[in-house]
């Protein structure tokens, strides 16, 4: 269920910022995404199970020029710019199974759309260039493979 909440209620403490370090594919034919995520110490966490259709959107985004990029989310893009709302960090966190992510909104009104997929919020994060914030438990040390 996805409600609003005020952008000024506390917040969580615990969330560390990241930036996206990899984006990939799990499969040769592109359909699962991958998405490792780096915080400044170093540590890591791997985003997988979702569309290969998501993640070719976080690395388009990633480039420059995202303008003609005909999406969901440059319609998302459109409404905030006609509501005067501006998508101003994301929080990715775990749900039961599934990783969640809220989305901070900021403008004429503040507002928190919670419990939206992680890889949509990353989407924007990216699309936006915004701060991109993970659960700290989530994150783990850069083992590196012989």
């Amino acid at each position: 269920m996805h409600t609003l909440m005020d952008i000024d209620q506390a917040q969580d403490s615990g969330y560390e910022s990241v930036r996206i370090d990899h984006v990939g594919f799990v499969d040769p034919h592109a359909v699962e995404g991958i998405v490792i995520l780096k915080s400044a110490d170093g540590r890591e966490f791997y985003i997988r199970a979702f569309s290969g259709e998501v993640a070719k959107h976080i690395s388009s985004f990633s480039d420059a020029n995202h303008d003609g990029h005909s999406s969901i989310y440059k319609m998302i893009s459109e409404i905030c710019e006609e509501n005067e709302l501006v998508l101003v960090k994301v929080k990715i966190y775990e749900s039961g199974e599934v990783l969640r992510a809220n989305l901070y909104f900021t403008g004429k009104k503040d507002m928190v759309l919670r419990s939206y997929r992680a890889s949509d919020a990353l989407a924007l994060a990216t699309f936006y260039k915004i701060p991109i914030l993970v659960r700290d438990n989530l994150l783990k040390e850069n083992v590196e493979a012989n």
